[in-house]
């Protein structure tokens, strides 16, 4: 049986999709995932087009239909400003006899947050990296989310996949949580010891970002978003991938950050960040007081990076003081920035 989805929303057909595509032409593919590949599409909506992502989950795929419903299940009542807007769905049979599923969200037009801190380009130019303000902003609308998630989302719900191409960024730069094809919904009214465990279903995640835990066979639980959160914001924050090659043995992107806080943070930070802070963020003659600032900043937000990525899952950060933390980074940094603290938040 379908789960139930947002009712209020008509299902839509498969041949509105595969219209709305150029039958899934590779000028629309947008992004390919481990269940299915994600197509940009235009839906005729009482004669007006309307753009859409269309997530096509793949039959021949193992465990993409229990990804569906998992998926439908965790954004059925999910209702977050960060966290990607699930618009239809679409359950049917293709004119082939196949089974097809697919989901349709909100179209983000800056693509995913991994485009953007590890572009194709070998020459980073100011419209195609982030600004540490808008780094700041993301990282913050990421941790409101998964606060939510797990704190106020009736029932609670863990991502299990948190990652730069699971992060969508809107016409805003404004970031969106998707893809919540493995994701563990908890059930009505968890106790807190079900909150802090449930029972595993294998290790659930990608590469670089699982807890390792996880690895030794832990049940699933928040604090293992939480270390994926920690080590995205490392990410995010030093422009370097956890498989990046120069991490082998036993060096990892938590140890590299660890080593060279606080004296060396300026060493390891993305140079694309230099590309706006000194032409667009601080907008102050006094450099030497903006890189200090700006080196405050670093030395803080990597800091949490490093709290919610600690081996023992006891020693992480809670999601809420991380959300907490990491907003007070950002606003202290707009302030001395003379920039005005977005609307949105």
């Amino acid at each position: 049986m379908l789960p139930l989805t947002i009712d209020k929303h008509q299902r839509v057909s498969y041949q509105a999709i595969l219209n709305g595509t150029n039958e899934f032409s590779d000028a629309n593919l947008l992004g390919k995932g481990r269940f299915g590949a994600v197509y940009r599409c235009t839906l005729d909506d009482e004669g007006t087009g309307t753009n859409v992502a269309v997530k096509v989950f793949d039959p021949q795929q193992s465990g993409s239909s229990k990804s569906f419903e998992v998926e439908c299940e965790a954004l059925r009542r999910v209702r977050h400003r960060c966290i990607l807007k699930i618009i239809t769905c679409c359950a049917s049979i293709s004119p082939q006899g196949q089974e097809f599923k697919a989901l349709v969200f909100e179209l983000m037009p800056n693509n995913s947050l991994d485009s953007w801190l590890h572009p194709n380009s070998q020459e980073p130019a100011p419209c195609s990296t982030l600004s540490l303000a808008q780094r700041l902003d993301i990282a913050v609308d990421i941790l409101d989310a998964l606060d939510y998630l797990h704190n106020d989302c009736q029932p609670p719900i863990i991502h299990c996949d948190i990652k730069p191409s699971n992060i969508l960024l809107a016409q805003d730069m404004s970031a969106r949580v998707g893809d919540f094809g493995i994701a563990r919904v908890l059930p009505e009214n968890a106790s807190q010891t079900m909150l802090n465990s449930t029972r595993s279903a294998g290790v659930r995640g990608s590469i670089g970002y699982i807890a390792p835990e996880y690895g030794e066979g832990s049940a699933t639980s928040p604090l293992g978003d939480v270390y994926s959160i920690g080590i995205l914001l490392l990410e995010m924050f030093t422009g370097r991938s956890p498989t990046d090659d120069m991490f082998k043995g036993s060096l990892n992107l938590h140890k590299f950050a660890e080593a060279a806080l606080p004296d060396k943070v300026m060493e390891i930070a993305d140079p694309a960040i230099w590309i706006h802070t000194e032409a667009n963020d601080t907008g102050v003659a006094d450099t030497g007081t903006a890189r200090t600032r700006t080196e405050e900043c670093l030395v803080s937000v990597m800091s949490v990076g490093i709290s919610c990525s600690m081996q023992q899952p006891r020693e992480r950060m809670l999601i809420r003081d991380a959300a907490s933390e990491m907003r007070a980074v950002r606003d202290a940094y707009l302030i001395f920035a003379n920039s005005p603290i977005h609307q949105r938040k």
